[in-house]
């Protein structure tokens, strides 16, 4: 609870004590016979004493929040001249010491608070005692009542204050450490996605790279060659030479993973034609899924978009039969003007949460959409639920002369 003051909290001090210097005063000089007698015949230290005692009680409040211990221990000192010199004490000064009582419990270490709260109860038991000694029963709980309300008022009021604060505190601590580790996990799905991507390019750029040593050699290897089969091999070269370079920009795009963690086997990576599988899959768990291709075979399209287009049905059917299971799901694949899209719809499940999981998954597939410079849409329309991609695919660099 204790740490540095800024200038705004230094100001508000200020302007306290000023109060409490006013409030003091008013009251001192509009009704002074309320000022509490501590003896049956108090001194009189005349109207200047008296004023002085306010005027140090108030400025004590300047230091409430910086140094809380010893503004209590001047509001103290201020009372205790009137309760063992005078016998009497101004309200101002009371009302100060209260404040101040208040902000040492409030303000102060735990270990502070607990102390200062500790001395209270001591001294009203330790007066409770005396009286009863001295006056008999009355007096001990007449006491009671009135150091009830100038120390235990205070205490009460401020270890309530102080507990709620720390309450506070302690949830605001674990809700900040839970969206750490919720960025955390988002950055370590990244991070993974991004990874299993670049593996799967690399295998995509080594095939590439595969056939173009074997065209090559082959030509090498082909005495006296004829001009029309040596521009058909080097235009076949040349196109997967420049098809390569594309996916190796991806690829380095992609590698700001370090790596680690993998531990998916080594296979040829997947595309769109391999969709069949994952249908099948997807049908043995229980999905109905019906698949509206509107695609031309003819039409090419980059390996890392192909490769996105695979992870986003794959995710989407995984989302289906998760939060969906046994539903009826349709997939529709289409391409024209330059883009690949991707549709899945589910219906949506009563009581199932939309979307479902952690939404890692759903990071993922945004992060390959956006590697390709496509996008990504998810979230219920009417009744289901759809999932659309858009991916961009570009003309084939190379593909006329």
């Amino acid at each position: 609870m204790s740490g540095g003051v800024t200038g705004r909290r230094w100001l508000d001090d200020l302007l306290r004590a000023a109060a409490f210097l006013v409030l003091g005063l008013v009251l001192w000089l509009v009704v002074p016979e309320i000022s509490i007698s501590w003896w049956p015949h108090p001194v009189d230290v005349g109207p200047t004493a008296t004023a002085l005692t306010i005027t140090v009680a108030s400025l004590a409040l300047v230091l409430r929040s910086r140094h809380p211990l010893v503004s209590l221990s001047v509001t103290t000192g201020v009372l205790l001249v009137g309760v063992v010199g005078t016998g009497h004490t101004a309200l101002g000064v009371v009302l100060c010491f209260a404040d101040a009582l208040y902000s040492a419990v409030l303000l102060g270490s735990r270990r502070a608070a607990w102390t200062v709260s500790g001395l209270a109860a001591a001294v009203t038991l330790l007066v409770a005692l005396v009286s009863l000694a001295d006056e008999g029963g009355r007096a001990a709980v007449v006491s009671l009542l009135n150091l009830g309300m100038l120390l235990a008022v205070p205490v009460f009021w401020g270890m309530e204050v102080r507990w709620h604060a720390e309450i506070a505190d302690a949830e605001r601590a674990r809700a900040e450490q839970a969206n750490r580790l919720a960025a955390m996990s988002r950055a370590a799905a990244v991070a993974a996605e991004r990874a299993r991507m670049a593996r799967d390019l690399h295998d995509v750029i080594a095939g590439q790279l595969s056939a173009i040593a074997i065209q090559s050699e082959a030509v090498l290897s082909i005495p006296d060659a004829d001009p029309a089969t040596l521009r058909t091999v080097l235009a076949s070269v040349r196109r997967d030479s420049v098809a390569s370079l594309g996916e190796m920009r991806t690829m380095i795009g992609l590698l700001r993973a370090d790596g680690s963690g993998d531990t998916d086997p080594r296979t040829a990576p997947a595309g769109l034609d391999r969709v069949d599988e994952l249908l099948a899959t997807a049908r043995a768990t229980g999905l109905d899924v019906t698949v509206s291709d509107r695609r031309d075979p003819a039409d090419l399209v980059p390996a890392a978009t192909d490769l996105a287009a695979y992870r986003i049905v794959q995710e989407a059917l995984t989302n289906a039969a998760k939060h969906a299971p046994g539903s009826a799901v349709t997939l529709t694949l289409a391409q024209d003007d330059g883009r690949l899209t991707v549709e899945v719809t589910n219906p949506l499940v009563a009581g199932a949460p939309p979307g479902g999981g952690t939404g890692t998954g759903l990071l993922g597939l945004q992060e390959r959409a956006g590697a390709v410079g496509g996008s990504i849409t998810a979230g219920a329309d009417g009744d289901r639920w759809r999932l659309r991609a858009v991916l961009p695919v570009p003309a084939p660099v190379g593909s006329t002369s």
